[in-house]
């Protein structure tokens, strides 16, 4: 480890690039805070607060701060996912190396130009795949390395994404629509990521995908249902979705469900009940928004030794989680990521040995 922190710049001080950057408050000889772009103001100040970053370290955008002389080592990118691309190429072009929040860009054209920019610059870019270093599937890819199970074959994998973390993130929130980025790439990026990282080294030869939108429509909505919970719903009490119950009573996802009153320097439940009730998109009846993302999807990949793959995505599930199972010339393995463990089994000819397990 290097004998001085690595500096660095938030660019998009939201969840995910705050939370990056919390390592500087915990492990301040690692890292260490410098600088911070973002256009909303009320977000700016407070990371500037929160990292101790002084005034002429703040920037409205990342183009900004990439026209000034480089004060930081890399850059922790954390903005919306459309905007990764053209927030990027200027912190490389100015001299930075980049932590690039998943996924990496909605469209090949963009991430095209941004290997090209990595390339021509000679600067690091390091996506936040970050489940490749759970020690769940650390400990996965470790067998598969060590030839337990033999050549792979064959994977299936699952994710299933709960029914408030749906409604949260893609049904009221910021990913509700296609036009920011497909459900798929929002929010299996890591499962299509691990897939491949399984297989490292084949490459994909063919792949294939279908999904649609069938739980969350106007057409499912139950009766009574209204369009906004707290204010014309007559099944509110005993609906799962409830922006009263997700929101108010459970406090989930507050970080996203009280993004529109953030303003508020201390924001009271009154305050919080009131936007719910008003314009604050997560009080919306999940039946009835204007989203257009698929609520469950497939993909069928076929990798150049014959390999095949295969992952589901299933949403408004009761218990979330990931689960893997890949098989070998030598055996398989299967496990739940959210159990914390795994099986490796072995195909055993003797009598009432027909598999075992470590």
């Amino acid at each position: 480890m290097s004998a001085s922190p690595v500096s660095a710049v938030i660019v998009g001080a939201g969840h995910r690039g705050v939370g990056y950057a919390r390592l500087s408050l915990s492990k301040p000889e690692m890292l260490r805070i410098v600088g911070v772009a973002d256009p909303d103001p009320v977000r700016r100040q407070r990371a500037a607060e929160m990292f101790d970053v002084p005034s002429d370290g703040l920037y409205d955008t990342a183009q900004e701060m990439a026209c000034a002389p480089r004060f930081a080592d890399a850059a922790i990118n954390g903005t919306m996912d459309r905007d990764h691309v053209p927030t990027t190429l200027p912190l490389l072009e100015a001299g930075y190396d980049v932590l690039l929040e998943k996924p990496i860009c909605p469209t090949r054209a963009e991430l095209l130009e941004l290997l090209t920019t990595v390339r021509r610059t000679g600067h690091k870019l390091m996506i936040g795949h970050v489940l490749r270093y759970a020690p769940f599937y650390v400990a996965i890819k470790q067998r598969v390395m060590a030839g337990d199970i033999g050549d792979v074959y064959a994977i299936r994998s699952t994710e299933a994404v709960s029914y408030h973390h749906m409604a949260a993130a893609f049904i009221r929130g910021r990913w509700s629509h296609r036009s920011t980025n497909p459900i798929l790439l929002a929010k299996c990026c890591h499962d299509l990521d691990l897939i491949a990282w399984f297989k490292s080294g084949v490459a994909p030869r063919f792949v294939s995908s279908m999904g649609a939108r069938t739980v969350f429509t106007e057409e499912n909505a139950p009766e009574g249902a209204g369009t906004r919970c707290l204010v014309d719903c007559e099944i509110e009490r005993e609906c799962p979705y409830s922006a009263r119950k997700n929101y108010l009573e459970q406090g989930r996802w507050p970080t996203y469900a009280w993004e529109s009153i953030e303003h508020i320097e201390e924001p009271t439940d009154e305050d919080r009940e009131r936007s719910l009730r008003e314009d604050n998109p997560f009080g919306r009846c999940v039946y009835r928004t204007d989203g257009d993302v698929v609520d469950h999807q497939s993909v069928i990949v076929e990798f150049e030794d014959g390999a095949t793959a295969t992952h589901d995505m299933i949403t408004g599930t009761a218990r979330p989680g990931r689960d893997i199972h890949i098989w070998g010339t030598k055996g398989e393995i299967q496990g739940f990521m959210e159990d914390g463990s795994f099986v490796v089994r072995h195909a055993d000819p003797r009598a009432g040995h027909e598999r075992s397990r470590t």
